[in-house]
């Protein structure tokens, strides 16, 4: 947004060039309040939007002064509205984003008012990059083959998206094979400073990915939210935040040159989950900022949520201004960008301590301390030092079953499985690499580390080295968002099933290692930087000290040390210097939009209310607004509800939304066979997110999730009132057949992983009414809100153990009439026991989407009025 009519804070605009009086901006400096200056830099973002959309109704004056009070209020759970200036989505959030939009259309009409008020009044960018799979690996023309199946798959979803783009006014589509959303965001999108309707304002997004917080590493403050919200973002409304406290991480010293930015920042992930940072920004500062380019800033900030925090924001400086030449920006933008940011003291000089704000806390890491590292085997924050995995993976193999512990008794830890591959035989143990993927936003945006891999492997080369071939190995410019390998391993022959029990590993240069994320099969799975992906794969096995043991031996029985071929820092900055130079930038971006020409020869059709097609099993018109009415129902109480699920911690959006392949066993399978489908053509959960039908079959479909009341890793619940282990869908059904509503009960950070609004979704349809967690992941626990389910929250020191509850019982939560924000409300068990639990709507907005039944109700209601 530019700037609002009827602004109490008019007096403060002023032009940036005093030639050129119609280029304006709101001046901070002359609020004339010394507090500005000690801001962090990222609070300063949320006050100047603050200010510039001021119209006493959404923004008011009582919320500048807020923002300008951080130092107070950071710790008083003061709500402030934040309007950002843009949104992104990818395809895999975002064809739910656009079928909710077209949906909605509908039901506004149906309530008498204009459908196409429905239409984004911000900018929206959605850019294709989530459909590609690796069916073809290890050939020259693997991409193509990739990509040609990939529009063959999904061509009804592309024409649907193409749809939006023209029926939706401020809708802009990034073509499928143009790049990864972050990496395209970095080099392409971003703005730093818009420049729109005779107003200049900081650039700001929120996005449908977790890891839109990549951003953040060029100083654009940004984070992810639930499609649910960034949807009424599109529609001019605010995001109601509690102002956050700010942790003020200070960088010192210079990384040693074997140091890549992921060792940096799979360091900084461990230490900050130690400092406990969930629901604050992360702000850095001091010397070693400036040693970091913009990619390693981007890598550390992509990696937000792996930490816990909301943002993690590194101001502009040079570095960032040469980033935006070297991209190829117009050298006119990049001026205005830093006059701009000077004019409203946000350009920042990390050498310069009189710049640095007050911060909630500091904590500091020297990079000359850090070490190469990888995580794992299940979670991103569980860091290792290389010199370490060895010993690290053996005693995780006999460690009991948990984060680090496959319980692998002690005579079995040598056991050994034979294959034949391609004709020869071949032998895997524990430990053994199957998959190796250079992969996910974390890393492929980053030059340094991807041009360290490539020099890494035409070294390995050199010396006569190869990865053993049943290792299925891809290196992409995109993401996904669940499994790599949703056809390959079958393809391929990878020897996945073969080995039973056995622990073999995935190692891979992303940011998610989840259990069952990677491969359902593959039990220990390592992030690690490019180039070490591409050492394990030639080791073949994470069961080595790359110190003492060579990484293999080549066909002269030469030992080859890993020290052999690893690129020095120089060599890697000689090729950077040499490529990635404006001209590679602008060949690319400056024609991205039309370089497609499958997408191009699409037809869609133009219509401005979409026509669903009753045998699509892509698209479907979603039941959210079945019924809905213009009048409001007061709040029930949840009256003898049945527990569907009983969960423990760490609970992802993995585990809770559908992603990856459809089991041919699951009620989704059972449902597309109904509709004259066979295997073949099922796809995947993530290409299917525009049908309402499939999504809530695959909710709580993960073979790892672990229920309590099956104390087993399976897709499954007891249907309670006859005993009866059913698929979670199935058993959902039955209680909906009896008019039974439902509740989870989950322990400490329920929904952490990617943001996922299908996570929320699938529950709601299920008929899920409250979630009751120890803690929840930020995002998640918004995209609950944002669908009408209620996330309550045990007392401190209480948890489902403590208060002894089994999960048979029945459960009435008491709903008051009378609601506020975080209130205590009683739950009443049908054995007489009745407990306290908090309700997690953090803000008024939230209760006010609450009573509507959710935040989409709200807009339908809100665009209906008039």
């Amino acid at each position: 947004m530019s700037a609002t009519v009827n602004n109490p804070f008019q007096h403060l605009v002023e032009p940036l060039n005093p030639a050129d009086p119609t280029q304006q901006f709101y001046n901070l400096s002359k609020l004339g309040d010394s507090r500005y200056d000690r801001l962090p830099f990222s609070i300063r973002v949320l006050l100047e939007s603050a200010v510039r959309n001021c119209d006493e109704f959404l923004v008011k004056r009582s919320d500048v002064e807020s923002i300008l009070n951080w130092k107070q209020t950071q710790t008083q759970t003061v709500e402030v509205p934040f309007r950002p200036a843009r949104v992104i989505l990818q395809d895999f959030t975002g064809v739910p984003a656009v079928v909710d939009f077209a949906a909605m259309r509908d039901a506004v009409m149906k309530l008498g008012g204009d459908p196409e008020k429905i239409n984004p009044v911000c900018p929206a960018d959605l850019v294709i990059d989530h459909s590609i799979q690796v069916d073809f690996n290890r050939k020259s023309d693997s991409l193509q083959k990739n990509q040609d199946l990939e529009f063959d798959r999904n061509r009804e979803r592309f024409q649907f998206l193409k749809w939006g783009s023209q029926a939706f006014r401020n809708m802009r589509i990034i073509p499928p094979g143009s790049g990864i959303v972050h990496q395209v965001n970095l080099e392409y999108l971003a703005r730093v400073v818009f420049n729109y309707d005779g107003y200049f304002y900081p650039d700001s997004l929120v996005g449908t990915d977790s890891h839109t917080t990549m951003i953040d590493g060029l100083g654009v403050l940004g984070w992810g939210v639930g499609g649910i919200e960034a949807e009424a973002v599109m529609l001019g409304q605010p995001i109601s935040m509690v102002l956050p406290e700010v942790v003020g991480y200070k960088l010192s010293g210079t990384p040693d040159k074997l140091i890549t930015s992921t060792d940096i920042v799979l360091t900084v992930t461990k230490h900050l989950r130690q400092v406990g940072v969930v629901g604050k920004f992360v702000e850095f500062f001091g010397p070693g900022v400036a040693q970091l380019s913009i990619a390693d800033r981007a890598t550390i900030a992509n990696m937000c949520p792996e930490y816990g925090a909301t943002a993690a924001f590194f101001p502009v400086d040079n570095v960032s201004i040469q980033y935006l030449e070297q991209t190829g920006r117009e050298a006119e933008k990049v001026a205005y960008i830093q006059k701009y940011l000077k004019a409203v003291s946000m350009f920042r000089d990390y050498d310069d301590v009189s710049q640095d704000p007050e911060f909630t806390q500091v904590v500091e890491l020297d990079l000359n301390t850090v070490v190469p590292c990888c995580s794992g085997p299940k979670r991103p924050q569980d860091r290792i030092p290389v010199s370490d995995m060895k010993s690290d993976f053996e005693t995780c193999l006999g460690a009991k079953q948990g984060f680090k512990g496959f319980q692998v008794a002690p005579e079995h830890h040598n056991t050994s499985v034979s294959f034949q591959f391609n004709e020869r035989e071949y032998t895997l143990n524990h430990g053994s690499v199957v998959i190796a993927a250079i992969t996910s936003c974390t890393n492929t945006s980053n030059p340094s580390v991807m041009l360290g891999a490539g020099l890494l492997a035409k070294k390995a080369i050199e010396c006569g080295l190869s990865v053993k071939p049943y290792i299925k190995t891809s290196l992409s410019p995109w993401q996904w968002s669940g499994d790599l390998l949703p056809k390959g391993e079958r393809r391929h022959g990878l020897p996945l099933s073969a080995g039973g029990d056995l622990v073999a590993a995935g190692i891979l240069s992303g940011n998610r290692n989840f259990e069952g994320r990677v491969h359902p099969n593959t039990r220990a799975n390592y992030l690690a930087s490019p180039p070490l992906v591409i050492a394990y794969a030639i080791a073949g096995t994470v069961r080595i000290d790359f110190k003492s043991e060579p990484i293999a031996v080549n066909s002269e029985g030469r030992e080859i040390f890993l020290h052999d071929i690893w690129p020095t820092r120089e060599e890697i900055q000689a090729v950077e210097r040499s490529f990635v130079i404006p001209s590679m930038f602008k060949e690319v971006y400056e024609k991205i939009e039309k370089v497609n020409e499958r997408w191009n020869s699409l037809v869609a059709p133009s219509d401005k209310l979409y026509t669903w097609d009753p045998n699509s099993t892509y698209i479907k018109s979603p039941p959210f607004f079945d019924g809905l009415t213009m009048q409001l129902q007061p709040p029930k109480s949840i009256n003898e509800a049945y527990v569907l699920l009983n969960l423990g911690d760490s609970v992802t959006t993995d585990h809770i939304s559908p992603a990856g392949n459809i089991a041919r066993t699951s009620s989704a399978a059972r449902y597309l066979t109904s509709r004259g489908l066979t295997p073949r053509d099922y796809n995947s959960y993530g290409s299917r997110r525009g049908n309402d039908a499939v999504m809530a079959r695959g909710t709580f479909a993960n073979i790892r999730l672990f229920n309590k009341f099956l104390n087993k890793q399976a897709p499954q619940t007891i249907h309670l009132p006859t005993g009866e282990t059913l698929d979670v869908f199935d058993a959902a059904e039955r209680y909906e057949q009896s008019g039974i509503p439902l509740v989870v009960l989950a322990g400490k950070e329920y929904g952490s992983g990617s943001s996922r609004d299908w996570a929320a979704k699938g529950p709601f349809l299920l008929g899920i009414k409250a979630v009751i967690a120890e803690s929840y992941e930020r995002i998640h626990r918004s995209n609950l809100v944002g669908m009408g389910v209620i996330p309550l929250e045990y007392l401190p020191g209480d948890t489902a153990d403590s208060l002894g509850l089994t999960g048979r019982e029945r459960y009435t939560i008491v709903i008051p009439k009378e609601l506020t924000p975080r209130m205590i409300v009683d739950v009443k068990l049908d054995t007489g026991k009745t407990f306290q639990v908090r309700m997690r709507f953090d803000t008024d907005v939230e209760l006010a989407y609450f009573h509507h039944g959710g935040i989409l109700n709200y807009m339908i209601r809100k665009m209906s009025e008039n």
